[in-house]
């Protein structure tokens, strides 16, 4: 099963990483044009809680449903998608409080591609290099939202 891990520090105590995490509009702060989100449901976050969404891409859209697990917010939690483009996807995040006031993020994503034409965008948009560009950007968006002063 392929895989995707990114890890960056952010200059922000851990409190702010997480409140940032905890926002409402989090998701869609975090996904870069040309991807549309439109939140259809979203409970806080927290273990159990539950997240759907559209994404959508020129006139190509899904919902994705995703599950939190593992949620403790001082050290991360993971995603999982229930409905989706893919055939599977989990991501965890997991943040490391460092003594400067910077915080580690680390992400790690394990996923599976659907068989057949009609996932074919998900192939283009979740390929390895579609992810780099998806967390390059989520991580200046993290960055920007968090670092400003």
């Amino acid at each position: 099963m392929p895989e995707f891990r990114t890890r960056y520090r952010v200059k922000a105590p851990l409190s702010a990483v997480v409140k940032f995490h905890e926002r409402e509009d989090v998701l869609a702060r975090l996904t870069p044009p040309p991807l549309q989100l439109d939140v259809l449901a979203r409970e806080p976050l927290a273990e159990g809680s539950r997240l759907v969404f559209r994404l959508g891409l020129g006139p190509l859209g899904i919902i994705w449903e995703a599950i939190h697990q593992d949620v403790d917010l001082q050290h991360g939690f993971t995603d999982e998608q229930r409905r989706g483009p893919l055939q599977f996807w989990r991501h965890r995040h997991t943040f490391f409080p460092q003594s400067d006031g910077y915080t580690v993020i680390e992400e790690h994503i394990t996923y599976a591609y659907r068989p057949g034409w009609r996932s074919l965008w998900t192939w283009l948009v979740f390929s390895p290099l579609g992810l780099h560009l998806l967390f390059t950007y989520r991580r200046w968006a993290i960055r920007r939202a968090l670092e400003q002063t």
